[in-house]
């Protein structure tokens, strides 16, 4: 029943172009397109149930699939977020330490129930649906102390740029070089990987002047889905020439 990619250098690589697709293709359909705050929030958290429920539905792992619910997950842990820290007044602050709360929680009782909190091997249905919980809430909490670094903390765009690549950084070497729990590494990376996408989609989008590359939301959103479906393509092809080599040992 196992449906989670092993956790490798292009795992962490797809998960930083769909967390930045999703930052891009989000402004693309409310600004660029007009279609709006609210009902790009409508749709896009549409999307993520939708794909959910069809990666829950399936009984083996389709990288396709597994991709689009991330990318679902980066694009409505924006909106929630946003809902929270603006719509509601929480402010980035307050909003973080909530969303904080609410992983932990997640991965307590995770644990507390499974015995486990595997991030590659999970084969019951409960398990998988904390899993993805727990992804939900750890993009959006990406997301608010995203804004928060860039906005509260007085560190700006490009210190809170630095200072995410930094911990990412410090991250990678603990999990090289120390006995920290590969678990714990894993969460920790995935939150900072949201905010860190955040600001490569800012990067990308953003003009010359403002220190970007001007592509615009379109052309940016464009390039990191074939970036993305490239190695979504390798994935799926990875994984049926293992299948035939274990078929052709057996």
């Amino acid at each position: 029943m196992n449906k989670l990619p092993q956790i490798t250098l292009i795992f962490w690589i797809m998960k930083i172009c769909a967390t930045t697709l999703g930052e891009t293709a989000g402004d693309l359909l409310a600004q660029t397109m007009n279609v709006g705050y609210a009902v790009s929030s409508l749709i896009l958290i549409g999307v993520f149930f939708t794909a959910l429920a069809s990666q829950l539905a399936s009984k083996k792992f389709h990288p396709l699939l597994y991709w689009t619910v991330i990318l679902a997950t980066s694009t409505a842990g924006t909106t929630m977020s946003d809902y929270m820290d603006r719509t509601l007044g929480l402010g980035y602050a307050k909003g973080s330490m909530i969303l904080t709360a609410i992983l932990l929680a997640i991965l307590a009782f995770w644990r507390f129930s499974e015995k486990s909190l595997s991030v590659d091997n999970i084969k019951s249905f409960k398990g998988e649906l904390l899993y993805w919980a727990a992804i939900l809430f750890s993009n959006t909490l990406g997301t608010a102390l995203g804004d928060f670094l860039a906005d509260d903390s007085g560190l700006g765009f490009a210190g809170g740029a630095f200072l995410i690549g930094g911990l990412l950084g410090l991250v990678v070497l603990a999990a090289f070089y120390t006995k920290i729990s590969k678990v714990l590494l894993f969460w920790l990376a995935f939150v900072l990987t949201r905010p860190f996408g955040a600001t490569l989609g800012d990067f990308l989008t953003k003009s010359v002047d403002k220190g970007g590359l001007d592509l615009g939301t379109l052309n940016s959103s464009l390039l990191l889905a074939a970036v993305l479906g490239a190695f979504i393509v390798y994935s799926t092809w990875d994984k049926s020439r293992a299948r035939r080599q274990v078929q052709l040992q057996s």
